[in-house]
């Protein structure tokens, strides 16, 4: 479905703006230190799906930049480009997904799931702790480590909220076909 630049401007702004709202005062704190459990990745997940991987790409920055600056600490930019290479990533994939024609089967579900893994493993496995090495010469064991729960805990908390969103969203379109679309 190609969609207006316009919509999907507006689609940046709102689930960045949902995005920093959720990871800022929704996230559970976990054991491992600077890490929290975090639902605004399965509504990054979503928009992605839904709007593309530039609007993944976007939202996925500045919602995390938006996030890490109002804590105070700072922008930490290694994990910024993580959450837009996961946003992108999905968005790019989910491509094959047929949310606004109403469908989410169980074929679907298990579709956006394996992106979604993949996508976290990359961002959260790779990227993030590479770049803090790179960028601020942090210890091998602990942006590892950090990586490692960040995205164990993305994954599940993606599969729950993302893939609920998923389903709410396509049961609110009329199907491809369905004599609702036709009238």
């Amino acid at each position: 479905m190609k969609r207006s630049p316009i919509v999907t401007v507006v689609a940046i702004g709102i689930g960045a703006a949902l995005f920093f709202v959720l990871g800022r005062f929704v996230s559970i704190p976990s054991p491992v230190p600077n890490t929290n459990i975090a639902l605004q990745y399965g509504l990054l997940a979503f928009m992605a799906a839904l709007f593309g991987p530039v609007a993944g790409l976007l939202i996925g920055l500045i919602g995390h930049a938006l996030i890490d600056f109002s804590y105070g600490w700072g922008v930490w930019w290694s994990w910024v480009i993580a959450s837009g290479v996961f946003g992108c990533l999905v968005g790019l994939v989910s491509s094959k997904l047929k949310l606004a024609d109403g469908e989410f089967e169980k074929k679907d579900i298990l579709r956006f799931n394996l992106f979604q893994i993949c996508g976290h493993i990359i961002a959260w496995g790779l990227i993030a702790p590479v770049l803090d090495i790179v960028m601020y010469a942090e210890p091998a064991n602990k942006v590892f480590l950090q990586g490692l729960v960040g995205g164990v805990s993305n994954i599940v908390t993606t599969a729950i909220v993302g893939t609920l969103l998923c389903i709410a969203y396509a049961a609110s379109r009329p199907r491809s076909g369905s004599l609702k679309e036709e009238k």
